[in-house]
């Protein structure tokens, strides 16, 4: 309830944009009735792509309804009364909406759409206002708000600029018709001027003097009004070239710029960036562009006919017709444009696997388009192949794959007021790969799935064949900076926190990633990353694959305690040693394996050997499925503090599993424990001397069950 307590404070034109989200399909009654009720609903939840999440959706939907009913029931004396009355007309139009498949085609998953469209709109109106008026916002706030500020200024320039035109449109429009009139005036005098020859010749040299001097005097204001009009003519065309200018800045900031950087977004989000953010702003841009160019592209349309109507000497036609030819070029570069991938597929495809994506039409509902639904196909096509499309140098999509259910109807969604195509259940059924040689594998050999698709506009008076190709360019090498960058921003979104790869992980995974003994270790700023694909020094596995056994490892047990700060897990065994050595006995650390792939460790001061530090054989996810990381450490007597110096109880206590209940039914259950040799049992330990102590042989030891 408090963002709907918000949003009813929003004024001006935030306001009006959030009273534009209701109407018939959801009542803005609704939103005030049931706000607490509605903001504390799991409406995220439901997968709307997903049909078989209809039920969910029915579910959420007939409690809405309940709900309503609810608070018509309670309502009483004179005030209750009405109120009670329309609460009940609100419950019947609710469930009308919820049966008008001309409204919401596949109900109730759409009505669900609506209402988080609504909610989410809601949230960002309400943020920018926030923004807006604390004057605290960040500096990327003042920057974005300036920068929409500008969009909307120049939308207004646009459309007082499209209105001038149409008004001096329609001047030289009766202008023009007033001069027909005239013009067929002269024709009439001409006319009756050949027919005196049939009178008498007193009367034929009296009318004939009229006639002619009446024709004297049109003819001369043709001529005057001919060379007025073509001025008109003339002067229309060069306010269309000034539009049409502002038309192409406007249309680069837009697509070039902000529809750019969303897609630089949805590249980063899908690698553990934040969210791309909604496409709704996006759309309302697209679509004024779209409604702005047609209006000159019709008006331009008119400036033809008017002349083809009435021929006169001069540059006119050729004018028309590049402006005609421009205009259209607009048009085309914004259509094609807004052809974009909403949700894109997953970056890695497996056969005989299911996947999803959704593409959208940011001009679709503007242009009409959803009145002939087009097709939208998906194709798989090779690198080399993309970039060929890329370039315009091949129209032809060969497919480099077989995609099964790669075909999709384009959808209106009238509540949102978005055009997209769904693909729910496409799946990679086969895959034809180039002859691989040297040492390249499969997993250097790239594809993209590429969405194309036909439609018109205007009656079919514009066709245009369209082309979601993948949007992201990956390079084949770069700084160090750069990777370090994407590392933390994957490891943050894995982990769920903001707790990323401090300074000291990331020259630890430099020097991880540069141990080759053919490459120097050298990742300063201007160094290139180019390291590929070679396996470890003295492993069998590469960085990438030791790096994604770590963030596998993590995500799936070790979360809570790598953001509780309880793993330090990028330290290598001389490091580790080195920190443990000044350390009182029982003083442990986690660290990551380097002999294991998604291996942890635990390296410890035992209280039974002087100037050692000892490493239990790592642990994997299958041995955290078994037992987890706290109960390990919680049965083993000899950890006391974690590194530095915190009791163990106090950072991992919190996670212990709680000690078994009595015996149920005569029965008492068993409980698994991890034990570890006693000091006699030296032979079984990994052993670490300090430099002064030698040991001639290493022992592991794996925690017995």
């Amino acid at each position: 309830m408090a963002m709907w307590i918000q949003a009813q404070q929003l004024q001006g034109d935030a306001l009006h944009q959030m009273q534009a989200l209701y109407g018939q399909h959801f009542p803005i009654e609704v939103r005030h009735y049931l706000a607490q009720w509605i903001e504390s609903q799991l409406w995220d939840s439901v997968e709307l792509d997903n049909p078989a999440e209809e039920t969910k959706a029915k579910r959420l939907l007939d409690n809405l309804v309940a709900e309503l009913q609810k608070k018509a029931q309670v309502q009483g004396g004179e005030d209750g009364f009405l109120l009670k009355i329309k609460l009940e007309a609100l419950c019947c139009q609710v469930k009308t909406q919820q049966q008008k498949t001309s409204t919401y085609d596949r109900c109730p998953l759409e009505l669900v759409r609506c209402i988080k469209h609504i909610l989410q709109s809601e949230q960002r109106l309400v943020q920018e206002a926030t923004n807006a008026s604390s004057g605290s916002g960040s500096q990327a706030m003042d920057t974005l708000s300036q920068r929409h500020q500008q969009i909307n200024q120049a939308f207004e320039e646009l459309r007082l600029a499209t209105q001038e035109t149409e008004n001096e449109l329609r001047k030289l429009q009766q202008s023009q018709e007033y001069f027909i009139i005239q013009y067929q005036e002269n024709m009439r005098i001409q006319a009756q001027l050949s027919s005196l020859s049939s009178l008498p010749p007193t009367e034929r040299t009296q009318r004939e003097t009229t006639l002619q001097s009446k024709r004297a005097t049109v003819e001369a204001w043709l001529a005057r009004e001919a060379s007025t009009l073509q001025k008109y003519r003339l002067d229309l065309a060069e306010q269309h070239q000034k539009t049409l200018g502002l038309l192409r800045k406007q249309q680069t900031v837009i697509l070039d710029e902000e529809l750019i950087q969303w897609k630089r977004r949805q590249q980063l989000a899908g690698n553990g960036g934040p969210n791309e953010g909604g496409l709704d702003v996006l759309q309302s841009w697209c679509e004024k562009l779209a409604d702005l160019i047609w209006q000159n592209r019709q008006q331009i349309r008119r400036c033809e006919h008017l002349t083809q109507q009435l021929p006169l000497p001069g540059p006119m036609v050729e004018l028309l017709s590049k402006l005609n030819a421009d205009i259209t070029d607009i048009i085309s570069a914004l259509v094609t444009s807004t052809f974009i991938i909403e949700k894109q597929p997953p970056q890695v495809l497996k056969t005989q696997t299911k996947f999803a994506a959704t593409v959208r039409l940011l001009v679709g509902g503007k242009l009409n388009v959803h009145m002939n639904p087009p097709q939208v196909k998906a194709v798989i096509v090779s690198e080399q192949q993309a970039k060929a499309l890329l370039k315009n140098e091949s129209t032809h999509s060969e497919s480099s794959g077989e995609i099964l259910n790669n075909n999709c109807v384009m959808e209106y969604h009238q509540a949102t007021g978005t055009l997209s195509a769904h693909f729910r259940n496409m799946s990679l059924k086969r895959i034809k790969r180039s002859d691989r040689r040297g040492a390249e594998s499969v997993t250097e050999e790239k594809f993209t799935v590429l969405f194309e698709s036909q439609f018109s506009i205007g009656g079919n008076e514009l066709v245009f064949h369209v082309k979601g190709r993948v949007p992201f360019i990956v390079p084949e090498k770069v700084l160090w900076p750069q990777l370090c960058e994407a590392l933390d921003m994957k490891y943050k979104a894995e982990m769920h926190s903001g707790r990323g790869l401090s300074d000291d992980n990331l020259v630890f995974l430099a020097q991880k990633a540069f141990s080759s003994s053919h490459k120097r270790c050298a990742y300063e700023p201007t160094e290139e990353m180019c390291f590929a694909q070679e396996s470890l020094p003295g492993r069998n596995f590469t960085f990438w694959q030791w790096f994604d056994g770590v963030v596998e490892l993590m995500k799936k047990h070790l979360k809570p305690h790598w953001n509780d700060g309880a793993i330090l897990g990028f330290v290598n065994k001389q490091q580790a040693q080195d920190m443990l050595m000044s350390k009182p006995n029982g003083t442990f650390l986690l660290r990551f394996s380097d002999s294991e792939i998604g291996g942890i460790t635990i390296a410890w001061t035992p209280s039974f050997c002087e100037r050692l530090v000892w490493n239990l054989l790592p642990y994997t996810t299958k041995d955290f499925s078994i037992r987890s990381l706290a109960d390990r450490i919680s049965d083993l007597n000899h950890l006391l503090y974690l590194y530095p110096d915190r009791p163990k109880d106090e950072v991992f206590a919190k996670y212990y599993t709680p000690p078994l209940s009595k015996a149920v039914d005569g029965y008492v259950k068993p409980q698994i424990k991890q034990v570890v040799p006693d000091a006699g049992a030296t032979a079984f330990m990994d052993q670490t001397a300090s430099p002064s102590v030698t040991h001639p042989n290493n022992f592991n030891v794996y925690p017995p069950m």
